[in-house]
């Protein structure tokens, strides 16, 4: 927090150095981002071991985890058919990440002094999670038709001069997947998490202020507080579906490429 009753909305996203690991002639830092990743992934698989026990009568948390299972299998088959079951792992390993990864930073651990770290609030997590979905696009659409894949960027029946046109704006379409994927997460976790700091800042700034504006500022403020805590929990569960929808509907497109137009 800065000086003179300023908060800095910005400073939650500060990549920080925790502490340095050697590696021969240089140093890797282990920064707040690296660890909160791995909160995400130890809380992750906490809760995939405590649901995989397999009881006959399924408790809640065994329930919990075969609804999110069942969730995406339902989604890869409806969107790529019976041969989305063996996308599932990476699919539902990329959905349940980023849907802990989003909670995670939105837990008020605050009020035991330590600062949740929002990793998904990062270009460059969410850039390298879209880029391993559209690698997986490519690899897949090569693997499966060959040179045939880039006949997605040529929709059938249509004629040549038209398909001059057509062609170069389907390809550029097509690149700019990655990045409106990583685009789209990035930006709904940042503004949430801008929102939710600037009205921290109007309460702790107005009951410096004086009882009077102190409770007029403070207490619609913290209202709206808990209703944007509430929007961003579930911001962090749809961007993690959407994130999961899109990336196998370009599965899709790479398995069936325009079989399905």
């Amino acid at each position: 927090m800065a000086q003179a009753g300023k908060i800095d909305p910005m400073h939650q996203f500060e990549v920080q150095t925790i502490f340095n690991i050697p590696l021969g002639d240089h140093v890797l830092p282990f920064t707040n981002s690296a660890l909160w990743m791995i909160v995400a992934a130890v809380a992750l698989f906490v809760f995939m071991i405590g649901g995989m026990k397999q009881q006959q009568v399924p408790g809640r948390w065994q329930m919990a985890v075969e609804g999110f299972t069942g969730f995406i299998d339902k989604l890869l088959a409806a969107n790529i058919g019976h041969e989305g079951r063996k996308y599932l792992p990476y699919v539902f390993s990329l959905f349940m990440f980023i849907l802990f990864a989003n909670v995670v930073g939105l837990l008020p651990f605050g009020l035991v002094g330590l600062h949740p770290f929002t990793v998904t609030s990062h270009f460059t997590v969410t850039g390298v999670l879209a880029i391993a979905s559209f690698s997986i696009v490519l690899v897949v659409g090569l693997f499966k038709h060959g040179l045939r894949f880039f006949s997605l960027f040529a929709p059938k029946g249509t004629p040549i001069p038209v398909l001059l046109l057509v062609a170069p704006i389907e390809f550029v379409s097509f690149m700019v997947r990655p990045f409106s994927l990583a685009l789209r997460l990035f930006v709904a976790m940042t503004a949430g998490h801008i929102l939710l700091k600037v009205l921290a800042g109007f309460i702790i700034n107005s009951t410096a202020t004086g009882a009077g504006i102190g409770v007029l500022v403070s207490v619609p403020s913290f209202a709206l507080m808990v209703g944007v805590s509430a929007l961003e929990m579930l911001v962090a569960g749809v961007q993690a579906y959407v994130f999961a929808l899109l990336t196998s509907l370009y599965i899709n497109d790479a398995v069936h490429l325009h079989d399905h137009h």
